[in-house]
């Protein structure tokens, strides 16, 4: 098996939906045993999680990893705040970002690389209700082209 394959767990679908992405990163998470197990069976949900910076360090809130099944004591709460492993660097540049230019940083998705779990986030800024409907609106022409190509 390639050592350097991107097995994807778990994708913020919504995101897409909701925000316009500018930029992304990749960054680690700390996890406990029986989170990584959990995560390896695929019982992660991205839905309505983002990334807040606290002490100079970044937590995502509102990622749900299900309790194990065979980890009895071992579980901990699914939806704690979970520790995201970057350069200090990396992480007063995006708190800058987020703070002046008023963008947000979300979880796109859940993957694994070289056996670690890895994060990758998105600088995002919000979309109003008129963008999402001409989003759809663009995607729905698109779709009627192809549909008409392909007879």
């Amino acid at each position: 098996m390639n050592k350097d394959a991107i097995k994807t767990v778990s994708v913020n679908k919504k995101a897409y939906h909701d925000y316009y992405i500018l930029e992304t990163l990749e960054a680690g998470i700390e996890l406990v045993g029986t989170e990584v197990k959990s995560i390896r069976a695929g019982n992660v949900n991205l839905k309505d999680c983002y990334v807040s910076t606290h002490n100079n360090e970044m937590y995502v809130y509102g990622m749900h990893v299900s309790p194990y099944d065979h980890g009895n004591i071992f579980n901990k709460d699914p939806l704690r705040p979970r520790k995201l492993l970057l350069h200090r660097a990396e992480i007063l540049k995006m708190h800058l970002k987020c703070k002046q230019d008023g963008l947000t940083l979300i979880p796109l998705s859940v993957y694994f690389k070289n056996g670690l779990i890895k994060v990758e986030l998105a600088l995002a800024k919000g979309k109003k209700l008129y963008d999402k409907r001409e989003d759809m609106a663009a995607k729905s022409a698109e779709r009627d082209i192809q549909r008409s190509m392909q007879v």
